[in-house]
């Protein structure tokens, strides 16, 4: 079982990526009074997934240290 500051540190990661997975998704709100069938639920999970990697991923390369000292210079 994963120690309880894990969870803490996965779970603050998980909350301060949602909105930029939920804007790298994409995804419109449903209707007013419509609701969702069960493979568009299924849909947006897939999409949600695939953009909460592209958001971790991004985010990991952002913070991360350069390797060379050129990278860092903007145009």
């Amino acid at each position: 079982m994963a120690e309880p500051n894990d969870l803490q540190r996965k779970y603050k990661e998980f909350l301060d990526l949602m909105p930029l997975t939920l804007a790298l998704a994409g995804l419109p709100a449903s209707d007013h009074g419509k609701y969702f069938t069960a493979e568009q639920i299924e849909s947006r999970l897939f999409t949600l997934r695939h953009a909460w990697k592209a958001a971790r991923q991004i985010t990991r390369e952002c913070i991360q240290p350069s390797n060379s000292p050129n990278s860092s210079s903007e145009s």
